[in-house]
Parts: C-alpha cells; structure tokens; sequence
C-alpha cells in the first residue's frame, strides 16, 4: 500500500539508537516492521502498516518524554510480553492511563516510546 501523503502528516523518523543493528532487530520482532538499506547503507524502516519510515541514528541521546510517540497494537498485553522478550523494559503498566489502554516502554536505544490499542 502506497502511503497518503499530505500537508501535515508525519512522514520520517529518526531514532536515536546505542546499536543500531540491535534496534532494528527489536522493532522487526516486536512491530514487524519492515527494514531495508537505504542508498547510503543506513538501515531504515517502514512501520507496520506502511505509512511512517525513517531511520536510527547514533550520537543522540534517548528520547524520553518529551515529545512521547505512541505506537497502535491490536493488544497491549500481548506487545508488552513481546518487548520484555526482546531486551526492551516496560516504564508504565497498562492501566495507568485509563480508560484507554496505553503503557510505556525503553526500547534498546534507551527511547521511552508509548503502546495504545484501540479500544473495541
């Protein structure tokens, strides 16, 4: 699926990353995002759905909130037992946002980045 494009929408990301080979193992596994070379032989990402990439980049510090980039999952639950699986490390349970279903993980690169499942 090609992306939409348009005025406003949020289009590339950089993340910042300690190894960056590692963070990018961890986003496959846990979002399965796609990963692919760029030109200059970086690694950059497609999100889930197509619609976001971008990039890791190293020499930056973490991102934490801040600017808090929440990711959409069909369960929460289930993703939080994926990113403890894979090395990341859960900051805010579910529930502390309730009624919405959120929570908080560090990913390898040390980023706070949030989960939110659509409630059904």
């Amino acid at each position: 699926m090609k992306p939409l494009l348009g005025n406003g929408k949020i289009c590339y990301v950089e993340m910042p990353a300690i190894d960056v080979q590692r963070s990018a193992e961890f986003y496959e596994k846990v979002f399965g995002w796609q990963l692919r070379k760029r030109g200059d032989g970086a690694i950059a990402f497609d999100d889930g759905v197509g619609q976001v990439s971008g990039t890791w980049v190293t020499g930056r510090p973490p991102a934490t909130p801040g600017l808090l980039i929440y990711i959409m999952v069909d369960s929460v639950a289930a993703t939080i037992d994926i990113i403890t699986a894979h090395g990341g490390e859960i900051v805010q349970p579910m529930g502390a946002d309730a009624p919405e279903i959120t929570a908080h993980f560090r990913d390898p690169g040390g980023n706070v980045i949030g989960l939110y499942q659509q409630p059904n």
